[in-house]
């Protein structure tokens, strides 16, 4: 895997403030699960963008979509979103939710150009960082 250039890329891409969100370590614990369900772009050996994905039986999940900005507008986003819900789908799964952190809503017309939509609901979260090395309180 091309760790390191993931690594440069989400911190290029995305603002983190929260131990839970260290790049190497969501990187090691995507890789833990062995899901499969981690895309990487590639253009001349070199990662242009990733994609997470998630389905726990129930629910698929997208986290970590990101395209570096010199490869924005060629369509490495739709082909990265379009794989992973093609693979959520051969997993059985029968709807996709996805988050948009605060800050980032410019984002949305993307995923709506691609279905998604803005639904009716709360999102709650509960950080355990016990579990987090660094997380302290």
């Amino acid at each position: 895997m091309h760790r390191e250039q993931v690594v440069r890329l989400w911190g290029r891409t995305f603002s983190y403030g929260t131990a839970h969100n260290d790049p190497a370590l969501g990187i090691d614990k995507k890789l833990a699960v062995a899901d499969g369900l981690f895309f990487v772009a590639l253009a001349q050996g070199s990662v242009i963008g990733t994609v997470l994905a998630g389905y726990d039986g129930h629910r698929g999940w997208l986290y970590s979509v990101a395209v570096d900005p010199g490869h924005r507008s060629r369509g490495v986003g739709t082909a990265l979103v379009r794989h992973a819900e093609r693979a959520l789908t051969d997993r059985g799964c029968m709807k996709i939710n996805l988050q948009i952190a605060p800050g980032n809503e410019s984002v949305a017309a993307f995923y709506e150009a691609l279905g998604y939509g803005v639904e009716p609901r709360v999102s709650m979260g509960k950080r355990i960082v016990a579990n987090i090395p660094g997380g302290g309180a």
